[in-house]
């Protein structure tokens, strides 16, 4: 990055081309911001008080709800500045900061999947050495592997974009500093610094699905062979949720960062940005506590024990209610 200045800026276009909507988008990615963070908080402080719910599955999706709330606060409240603001300049490191942490915690989200693909084969395939093999501390190991290559990942994309020659255009045609608008800016780049980058997002998106299909491929081997009907419907039920966060996680993953990319359709690409960074994080929430039983019985618990505490208080300060 020494061919730069601190005082180097880009303007995020992003949304300036829909000056008519920049308030409604303010109000939808507002809210859907609020929820996002409200469902996974809850999510969270769910399994944290559930004492049922301390099994490596709820750890890892407690990680995962952790990582997304951070992925997410890279991104929107920024977003929401700039739809209020009539400048929409970021500076260089600020825009160099926001792609690594949006880069890393994005790669970690993917590993999280993995590992959780593998905890429920696992528990599928051998039950009875499910606590021995799974225990705490390695599920704290996969987290921390899944964020340590997330950030070396991430550091080596950043590094690659960052140490580029800038032309004299510097307006990024998009809401935040994504890979593919910010190199259409650079005077020097080449097929090589195309193919780390390209090499880089295949290892993530591509690298981590293959594990995870891999592993359902064992987990249907093992329930096809069940006796029992009703053991192989909860078999599938407990993969059920994290199969359909894959799909929604890497469906528009893979449509982002490995579509071939056309400099004249930023409009489409940015579309795709936002489904990806505001529509699925409050998708994900939802899956797991719409088609997750004990989620759900948690979540009740929660809210019913909030409920109890603000009634409580209310009562304290107005005995007359």
């Amino acid at each position: 990055m020494n061919n730069h200045s601190t005082g180097d800026t880009f303007l995020l276009w992003g949304f300036s081309s829909f000056p008519d909507l920049q308030h409604l988008l303010f109000v939808v990615v507002l809210l859907s911001h609020v929820t996002i963070l409200a469902a996974n908080v809850l999510i969270m402080v769910a399994i944290k008080l559930s004492h049922n719910l301390h099994t490596p599955m709820y750890f890892f999706l407690c990680g995962l709800s952790f990582s997304e709330t951070c992925t997410t606060m890279v991104i929107i409240p920024r977003m929401l500045a700039d739809l209020l603001s009539g400048t929409k300049m970021i500076s260089f490191p600020e825009c160099a900061a926001q792609m690594f942490f949006f880069f890393g915690l994005s790669s970690n989200n993917c590993f999280i999947l993995t590992a959780m693909s593998y905890d429920r084969y696992i528990a599928i395939h051998n039950p009875l050495h499910y606590p021995i093999l799974m225990t705490r501390k390695i599920c704290f190991q996969q987290i921390m592997a899944s964020f340590s290559v997330g950030i070396l990942v991430s550091l080596t994309i950043v590094c690659t974009v960052f140490n580029l020659s800038f032309c004299d255009s510097k307006t990024i045609q998009h809401f935040f500093c994504d890979i593919s608008p910010v190199v259409l800016l650079a005077c020097d780049y080449t097929f090589f610094h195309e193919m780390v980058i390209f090499v880089l997002s295949v290892f993530v998106l591509v690298g981590s699905f293959i594990l995870i299909m891999v592993s359902y491929v064992f987990i249907v081997s093992v329930v096809v062979k069940m006796p029992s009907a009703k053991r192989r419907y909860k078999a599938f039920s407990t993969c059920s949720s994290h199969l359909s966060v894959v799909c929604i996680h890497y469906g528009f993953a893979c449509s982002v960062y490995l579509k071939p990319k056309d400099g004249a359709s930023f409009r489409e690409d940015m579309l795709m940005a936002v489904i990806y960074t505001v529509l699925t994080p409050l998708l994900n929430p939802i899956v797991y506590s719409l088609r997750n039983r004990e989620m759900q019985t948690a979540l009740q618990k929660v809210m019913s024990h909030a409920n109890r505490i603000i009634t409580q208080n209310l009562n304290k300060r107005n005995p007359n209610l």
